[in-house]
């Protein structure tokens, strides 16, 4: 399934319950931000071992959270007239810009402080 294809089912999903109406950019943001807090949720107070086994064993609840955030990105995009995946590109090549392999191989450091 294509990404523009799902967004149909979900636009007709939302269309069909009339939540339009409640979805301005307002309350998708804030919907998007609290669906991204029920996947950090998962992995609090986790130490890395433990994240990881946790992420095998709670593999399908995480999944449905994050497509929780993804639906939201979705609506919220489409309603702003944003191509998220172009957008996503973009930002892509900006990155590459900002992080060369060169410099950034290996390195968690931010652009401004990899060394020249």
């Amino acid at each position: 399934m294509t990404v523009n294809s799902f967004l149909k089912k979900l636009l007709k999903f939302r269309d069909d319950r009339d939540w339009q109406q409640f979805h301005n950019p307002k309350n998708l943001a804030i919907s998007l931000s609290l669906e991204a807090n029920e996947v950090l949720e998962h992995f609090q107070w986790l130490d890395l071992a433990q994240s990881k086994t946790y992420s095998r064993q709670h593999k399908a609840e995480i999944a449905e959270e994050m497509a929780d955030v993804f639906n939201y990105l979705l609506l919220l995009a489409h309603d702003l007239d944003i191509d998220i995946v172009e957008e996503s590109a973009k930002k892509l090549d900006k990155s590459k810009d900002k992080y060369p392999v060169a410099k950034s191989k290996g390195s968690s450091k931010k652009y401004t402080k990899l060394s020249s």
